[in-house]
């Protein structure tokens, strides 16, 4: 077989992995390995999945684990995004760059050592390829071909209702399971395509740290890299078409989020619209519209974040009679079945909740719903995502506004972090934990943390709105003193008083005038 595609786009000059580097050289012995030889295919497979992202790899070793046949083909590098340009690289340089952070301000926050001259940009990349390559095997061809999967290596494409096919080799089978996964989004900007820019593919390839980086997008991944390379040294700017940064969560705390940003640096740019690219090898000059006057900026470096286009092209659909749509995907029904009923789909591809543990609890679905004619629906998750900036923003479920369109009455508890002790104790009071409730009542149908841990503690929410456990089950779940997670018992207690209304203090009085 020729050499993995390993590029974020097709002659990009960044690419994803970094030639004769050791780290990448054994991340690519895990997840496409140099002469990996395709299995003989089986005469029919009960499930053949394409795309060994997270959704591909949770359904393939599932359905294998259950003894059923499974083929499992990929055309680039196993993992997906989450392994190799998304979540574990994303997270080790944000890692990196809090521990920067710490080291600059743990004299006047702690009394600690000062910190002198600057860091190490290259040993953070450099430990970022070891710790993905460290990870690599659990999503490796290898392991997957020890637990009974066939691993095809190459570019599938569908040959009717029920066959795709793989380098001239046909795996017919009984059901399928399209998790093609997404990529990042490129507008379409005079000059922009020929210019030098990165995307999520491409950025964690940087061995140099920019003088200037530019973000085009105020989502959770232009803020999350934006403020990481901001506390690695390099000067930011980040520009946002719209008013205000994390526009998909509650609007208080995208405020606590961007004013983090700018105190680490960052200039964040309102109402900024990206006009025109010119490039000059690997610098450019962006041209922008804002508030009716034109602005230019100068860049080394330019992370484009606006969004993610699903992976349906080159699929061959049309042949197995799927219903697509080029910006929403891959058309699925709540049970997660194409309009194939023996075609399913998972994650990216087909899902407006593109995160990792979503594709990996829709593939649980998959396999009962595909397999064993299980009814599980999609619409039954509940699906917490967190935005992993200092502070970090979780939330699961209904945010403020979203109750106000969908006109859901609610009743909202707020806690301060100020008022949580062990926040207080950290310096990590910037934030606050507020629990929607349906009006009257304790069920909970939404949370946001804005906090230190604010990703550690969504869970908890997230199991009680699972489990159909109001907000007084967590009020009566001990919790060890002194943790951030108080905050939830805190909720609770609030929620609790104000049921201690004027009419029932009049009871207990009465109560308490009676017993002697």
């Amino acid at each position: 077989m020729t050499a993995p595609p390993v590029g974020g786009r097709p002659g990009a000059p960044h690419t994803t992995l970094l030639a004769g580097d050791a780290a990448d050289e054994r991340l690519l012995a895990q997840v496409h390995p140099a002469g990996w030889r395709n299995p003989t295919p089986a005469p029919r497979y009960h499930l053949v999945v394409v795309g060994a992202g997270t959704g591909g790899l949770v359904t393939a070793a599932a359905a294998a684990g259950l003894g059923a046949r499974v083929a499992l083909v990929e055309r680039s590098l196993m993992g997906g995004d989450c392994l190799n340009v998304g979540c574990v690289p994303s997270k080790s340089v944000i890692r990196a760059a809090r521990a920067w952070q710490d080291a600059r301000a743990a004299a006047e926050r702690f009394g600690g050592p000062r910190a002198e001259g600057d860091g190490d940009f290259a040993a953070v990349m450099e430990r970022l390829r070891g710790v993905r390559a460290g990870l690599a095997p659990v999503d490796g061809a290898p392991r997957f071909r020890g637990l009974g999967v066939d691993v095809f290596l190459g570019d599938a494409r569908f040959v009717g209702p029920d066959a795709v096919e793989v380098d001239g080799a046909r795996l017919a089978f009984r059901r399928a399971v399209i998790a093609a996964g997404a990529r990042a989004a490129v507008p379409d900007v005079p000059g922009l395509r020929d210019s030098a820019y990165y995307t999520n593919e491409t950025i964690f390839s940087l061995a140099r740290r920019p003088a200037h980086l530019v973000v085009l997008g105020a989502g959770p991944i232009g803020c999350e890299l934006a403020q990481a390379f901001a506390r690695l040294g390099a000067r930011v700017t980040l520009l946002d078409r719209g008013t205000r940064v994390l526009d998909r969560d509650d609007a208080e705390a995208a405020a606590i989020v961007e004013r983090a940003l700018t105190r680490d640096g960052v200039a964040v740019v309102h109402g900024a619209e990206l006009t025109r690219v010119d490039a000059r090898g690997a610098e450019s000059t962006l041209h922008v519209r804002q508030g009716g006057r034109e602005r230019t900026f100068d860049t080394d470096a330019l992370l484009v974040a606006v969004g993610r286009a699903p992976n349906v092209d080159g699929l061959g659909l049309e042949a197995a009679g799927v219903r697509y749509d080029a910006r929403r995907g891959v058309a699925v029904d709540d049970r997660l079945r194409t309009s194939n009923r023996r075609v399913y789909a998972v994650g990216d591809v087909c899902s407006a909740l593109k995160f990792t543990h979503a594709a990996d609890f829709q593939a649980r679905l998959v396999v009962q719903n595909a397999l064993f004619f299980g009814r599980g629906r999609a619409s039954a998750l509940v699906t917490p995502w967190v935005t992993y900036t200092s502070p970090e923003v979780a939330q699961v479920g209904l945010t403020r506004e979203t109750a106000a369109t969908a006109r859901v009455a609610v009743d909202e508890v707020t806690v301060p972090f100020a008022e949580v002790d062990r926040a207080v104790i950290d310096d990590e009071t910037e934030g606050f934990c507020r629990v929607l409730l349906a009006r009257g009542s304790g069920r909970i149908v939404g949370a946001t943390l804005v906090g230190a841990h604010a990703g550690e503690t969504i869970g908890e929410v997230t199991l009680a709105m699972t489990n159909r456990l109001g907000l007084g089950a967590i009020g009566r779940t001990m919790h060890p003193y002194p943790t951030q997670s108080e905050a939830l018992r805190k909720a609770a207690d609030a929620w609790a008083r104000r049921k201690l209304t004027p009419r029932v203090q009049g009871l207990f009085a009465g109560y308490f005038r009676v017993v002697r």
